[in-house]
C-alpha cells in the first residue's frame, strides 16, 4: 500500500472531526500552546534587553561610585574608550509652598543620552534641561502639583517645570526608585548643596565607544587599572540587569512548566491514542483479513496520529502567539514588553518540535502493539489485553533523546533543565510502579463481602484495567494541585514577611551629622511623641575577608561568588553603632564596649558570614571613598530583616569609621496621623539638603511587583493543572468501553443505578485516597525546588491552603469519576451487547 493509499483512507477515517483523538488534540493544545506563550514572551524580552542594552544603560560601558566624582586620571581613562558623558543620582526632597514630593533626582550634561532618544509630553526630543529647567516625570508633577511653567525647590535650588517626560530611554536601567524621576542639569546638584562631603549620591559616567570594542575586555581592563577605586561596571550587555536576571530565572521556569504540561499531557496522548487504536481494532482487523500488512497499518494510524497531532500543536501555537499581548500587560511596567502581536519563530519551532516529540513518545508503543499483532489478537484484546511490544523502543527512545537534546541545546541552566528532567523521568517511574503495586496489592487482598468492594477491588487488578493510566494521570494531577498552592502561598508568605504591613513612617537621607539636635527638637515640636532613631549612613565595598594571613580579595573572584554572597557585589551601606542595634541579636563572639577605641572592629551578619566562610577573629578590609579600612570580626549577629528599620549587614566600632566624611540617615515613628503634612513640609525647609521618604508608596510598590510575579506564577502552573485535568478526564473517557460493558452486565444481573455509582466512587476515591501522600510529596518536592532555588524566595507555604487545595483536588477527581459514570447508565444493554 502506497503512502498516497494510507492517507485517503486515513483522511477517511479522520472524517469525523478527530473522534477519538480529541484528548490527544486538547493535550498538545495546552503544552505547545503554553511554551509558544512562553518562548515568544521571553524572546521578545529578551530580544528588546539586547538590541536596546545601550539605550536602557545609557552607553556602551558605565562606572558608578559612591560619594565622590571620579577622579582625572579616572575621567581620562573612559575617554580613551570614547565620547563621555557624566552624570549623579540621588534621593532628593522636590517641594512647592503647598506640597513636598520625594523624587530621584537624576543631573545629566549636554552629551546626555548618548544612545535613544528623551521626550516630552507631545513627542519633542530633548537632551539635558536648560539652565534653570527640569523635566519632571509624570508622577512628580501629580505629587507637586505643578504644570509646564511652575516654580519648586530641590534642596537650595529653585527651578522652572520645563516639561514632563514622556520617554526616558536609560529608565530600566536605574533599576527600583524610591520615587519619580526630575532631570536637571549636572551644576545644579552641587549648586542645590546636595553633593557637600558625606552626602549620599552616585556618580554615573556612561561611555559610547569610539570604535568597535569588546566591552568585557575593556571592564577587565578597568578594574585591573583602578582595583581599589569602588568601581561598579556595568556593559551594554547588562543594560538591565535587574530585569534580564528576573527574565532568564521566569522565563526558565515558565519553560519547565511548559515542559511539565507536555509530560502530563503525554499521559493523556498515550491514553487517547490507546483508546482510539481499541476502538478500531475491528476494522485494524479487517484491514489485516484483507491482506493490508504491518506496514500499511502503520502508515495509516501513523498518519492519522500525526495530522492529529499537528492540528493540536499547531492550533496550541496559534493561540500562545494571540494571548503573549495578555501576558506582556501583566507584566507592563515591569520588563520591556510591547503591546501587540509578536513572533518569534525560534521559540514556535521549539514548541512545535516539542509537541510532535511527546505525540511521538507516547503513541508509539499504542501503535506498534497493533502493528505487529495478528487479527484473531487484535480481536481479542478486550478479554486478553495485547502484550508489550518491545519494538516500540526504538521510536521511543529516539523521541526521548531528541526531547532532552532540544531541552538541554535550548536551556539558559543546562542543569536546571537536567535536573528537572531527571526529576520528570523519576515522578514517572514511581508513578508507574506504584500503579503497578496496586495492581498486584489489590489482586493479592482478600476478597470483601461487600460486593461493591469486591467489584471495586477486581476493577483495580482484573485484565485491560487502566489503573497505570489512572495512577499517573492521578498522581501528576493532584501534584499540579499542591505545586499551584505550595508556589503562590510562599510568594504572598514572602511579600507579607519582606514587605511588612507596618513600617516607620518615614525615612530621611543625608541628613548633617552636626543637626541631629535640630532635627529631632522640629520633630518633637511638630509631631509630639514621634519615635525618632539616627545612625551614622556611609558607603562602600568589601574588598577582602578572611584570616589575617590568607585574605581573599573580591576582585579576584570575578563573578564567581559564592551563593548567598550578595554583599559582595559593589558598595553597600555601613554604619557604626557602640551598642547592639534593634532588632540585632548576636549570636557569636562579643560586642565592642563603650568608648571602645582599639583595634577596629566590625560585626557582620551571620548569613553572610556563612556565605563566605568567616568567623569570629577573621578580617574584613573595606574601601570607603577610595580609602581601604581593615577590621577584626568581633561578633555575628542574627538580623530581623522585618522590622522594616535600619538593618545594616556589617556594623563597625566608631573607631573604625567616626573620622570618614559622612550624614546619618533617620527614621520618624509618628504616634498618628496629626501633623504628617506639617511635618513633612518644615523638615523640607529646615533640611533642604535631606531627603524625605514616606514609605507607604515604596511599600506599595514592592507589594505590586512582587504580586506580578505571583500572577505570572499563577497563570503558569495553571496550564499544568488543566493539562493534569484533561488528562484524568481522557483517562476517566478512554476506560468508557470497557467500563460501559462492564456496567451493562451488571445491570443485567439486577444492579440498581446507585450501586453503579458508588461502584465507581469506591474505586476512584480509593485511588486518590492511595494517591494523596505521594501527590503531595511530589508536589511540594517540585514547590519548594521552583521557590527556593529559581525565584530565590524562602519556603514560607501556608499549610492549610495546601491541603484545602488537595482535598479540593481529591473531591474534584471523585467528582468526575461521578460524571464519567453518568452516561454508562444510559447505555442499552442490547446493543453494548451486540458491539462485542
Amino acid at each position: 500500500m502506497s503512502w498516497g493509499t494510507a492517507w485517503r483512507i486515513a483522511r477517511r477515517d479522520l472524517s469525523a472531526r478527530f473522534r477519538g483523538l480529541r484528548l490527544l488534540l486538547v493535550c498538545l493544545f495546552l503544552g505547545t500552546g503554553a511554551l509558544a506563550a512562553i518562548g515568544t514572551l521571553t524572546g521578545t524580552i529578551e530580544q528588546q534587553l539586547d538590541e536596546r542594552g545601550r539605550e536602557f544603560l545609557g552607553g556602551d560601558l558605565q562606572v558608578a561610585v559612591w560619594q565622590r566624582a571620579l577622579a582625572p586620571d579616572e575621567v581620562a581613562a573612559l575617554r580613551e574608550l570614547g565620547e563621555v558623558s557624566q552624570g549623579t543620582r540621588m534621593q532628593a526632597m522636590a517641594s512647592t509652598g503647598a506640597a513636598a514630593a520625594p523624587v530621584e533626582l537624576k543631573a545629566v550634561d549636554d552629551r546626555w543620552p548618548l544612545y535613544g532618544t528623551a521626550t516630552l509630553a507631545g513627542g519633542k526630543a530633548v537632551g539635558a534641561p536648560p539652565p534653570g529647567q527640569a523635566w519632571l516625570a509624570q508622577g512628580a508633577a501629580d505629587r507637586l502639583g505643578v504644570g509646564v511653567g511652575d516654580r519648586f525647590s530641590i534642596g537650595t535650588a529653585e527651578l522652572a517645570v520645563g516639561g514632563v517626560l514622556d520617554e526616558e530611554p536609560d529608565r530600566l536601567g536605574e533599576g527600583f526608585q524610591l520615587g519619580p524621576t526630575v532631570i536637571v542639569r549636572e551644576s545644579v546638584a552641587a549648586a542645590a548643596g546636595l553633593t557637600a562631603p558625606g552626602a549620599m549620591y552616585r556618580t554615573k559616567t556612561n561611555v559610547a565607544f569610539a570604535e568597535d570594542r569588546d566591552a568585557q575586555a575593556a571592564e577587565d581592563a578597568l578594574k585591573a587599572r583602578f582595583p581599589n577605586a569602588g568601581f561598579e561596571i556595568r556593559t551594554r550587555d547588562r543594560g538591565a540587569p535587574g530585569a534580564d536576571r528576573f527574565v532568564g530565572r521566569m522565563g526558565e521556569f515558565l519553560t519547565l512548566v511548559g515542559l511539565a504540561a507536555l509530560v502530563i499531557a503525554g499521559i493523556g496522548i498515550g491514553g487517547g491514542v490507546s483508546s482510539y487504536l481499541d476502538a478500531r481494532r475491528q476494522g485494524i482487523a479487517t484491514l489485516k483479513v484483507l491482506g493490508a500488512t504491518s506496514g500499511d497499518i502503520a502508515r495509516i494510524y501513523a498518519l492519522e496520529i500525526g495530522a492529529a497531532a499537528l492540528v493540536g500543536s499547531l492550533a496550541g501555537i496559534a493561540t500562545g502567539v494571540a494571548i503573549t499581548p495578555l501576558l506582556a500587560q501583566a507584566l507592563d511596567g515591569l520588563l520591556p514588553v510591547g503591546s501587540g502581536v509578536t513572533f518569534a519563530p525560534g521559540a514556535l519551532l521549539t514548541a512545535l518540535a516539542y509537541g510532535l516529540l511527546v505525540a511521538l513518545v507516547f503513541a508509539a508503543p499504542p501503535l506498534v502493539r497493533a502493528r505487529h499483532f495478528p487479527a484473531m489478537a487484535l480481536m481479542r484484546e478486550r478479554v486478553s489485553p495485547l502484550a508489550r511490544d518491545r519494538a516500540a523502543l526504538v521510536p521511543v527512545l529516539a523521541g526521548l533523546g531528541a526531547i532532552v537534546a532540544l531541552a538541554l541545546g535550548t536551556a539558559r541552566q543546562p542543569l536546571l533543565t537536567a535536573g528537572f528532567l531527571v526529576g520528570a523521568a523519576g515522578a514517572l517511574a514511581l508513578l508507574a510502579l506504584l500503579g503497578w503495586a496496586i495492581r498486584k496489592g489489590a489482586a493479592r487482598l482478600p476478597r470483601p463481602r461487600d460486593p461493591l468492594w469486591r467489584a471495586a477491588l477486581a476493577n483495580l487488578h482484573r485484565p485491560g484495567a487502566a489503573t497505570g493510566t489512572l495512577v499517573t494521570a492521578l498522581g501528576f494531577g493532584l501534584a499540579a494541585f499542591v505545586l499551584l498552592a505550595a508556589v503562590q502561598t510562599s510568594i504572598d508568605g514572602t511579600v507579607a514577611k519582606r514587605v511588612p504591613a507596618e513600617a516607620p513612617d518615614y525615612f530621611v537621607l543625608d541628613l548633617p551629622k552636626d543637626e541631629a539636635a535640630k532635627f529631632r527638637a522640629l520633630v518633637e515640636r511638630d509631631a509630639p511623641g514621634s519615635d525618632v532613631r539616627t545612625v551614622p549612613a556611609l558607603r562602600g565595598a568589601i574588598l577582602a575577608y578572611g584570616p589575617s594571613d590568607a585574605m581573599t580579595r573580591v576582585a579576584s573572584l570575578g563573578d564567581d561568588l559564592p551563593e548567598g554572597a550578595w554583599a559582595l557585589r559593589g558598595e553597600r551601606g555601613l554604619t557604626y553603632a557602640e551598642t547592639v542595634p534593634p532588632g540585632n541579636t548576636v549570636t557569636a563572639g562579643k560586642w565592642w564596649p563603650a568608648d571602645y577605641d582599639g583595634e577596629p572592629l566590625v560585626s557582620i551578619d551571620e548569613d553572610l558570614a556563612d556565605a563566605i566562610g568567616l568567623d569570629v577573629g577573621d578580617y574584613l578590609t573595606i574601601g570607603v571613598l577610595g580609602v581601604e579600612r581593615t577590621a577584626r570580626i568581633a561578633s555575628l549577629r542574627r538580623i530581623d530583616w522585618q522590622s522594616m528599620g535600619f538593618n545594616y549587614v556589617l556594623v563597625f566600632s566608631p573607631n573604625t569609621l567616626a573620622d570618614a566624611p559622612h550624614n546619618l540617615a533617620a527614621t520618624i515613628e509618628l504616634p498618628g496621623e496629626a501633623g504628617r503634612s506639617v511635618l513633612l513640609q518644615a523638615l523640607v525647609r529646615a533640611f533642604p539638603s535631606s531627603s524625605v521618604i514616606e514609605t507607604g508608596p515604596v511599600l506599595r510598590q514592592a507589594r505590586d511587583l512582587l504580586a506580578q510575579v505571583g500572577l505570572a506564577t499563577l497563570a503558569a502552573a495553571s496550564v499544568a493543572v488543566l493539562a493534569g485535568l484533561a488528562v484524568l478526564l481522557g483517562a476517566i473517557a478512554a476506560a468508557r468501553a470497557q467500563r460501559t460493558y462492564d456496567t451493562v452486565v451488571l445491570r443485567v444481573l439486577g444492579a440498581s443505578r446507585r450501586q453503579v455509582l458508588l461502584l465507581a466512587l469506591a474505586e476512584y476515591g480509593a485511588l486518590a485516597l492511595v494517591l494523596a501522600g505521594v501527590a503531595l510529596a511530589m508536589g511540594l518536592g517540585a514547590a519548594w525546588y521552583v521557590v527556593t532555588q529559581m525565584f530565590e524566595f524562602e519556603w514560607l507555604p501556608q499549610w492549610s491552603a495546601v491541603g484545602g487545595v488537595l482535598a479540593a483536588g481529591l473531591a474534584l477527581v471523585v467528582g468526575f469519576a461521578l460524571i464519567g459514570a453518568l452516561p454508562l447508565l444510559r447505555a442499552k444493554p442490547a446493543q453494548a451487547l451486540r458491539a462485542l
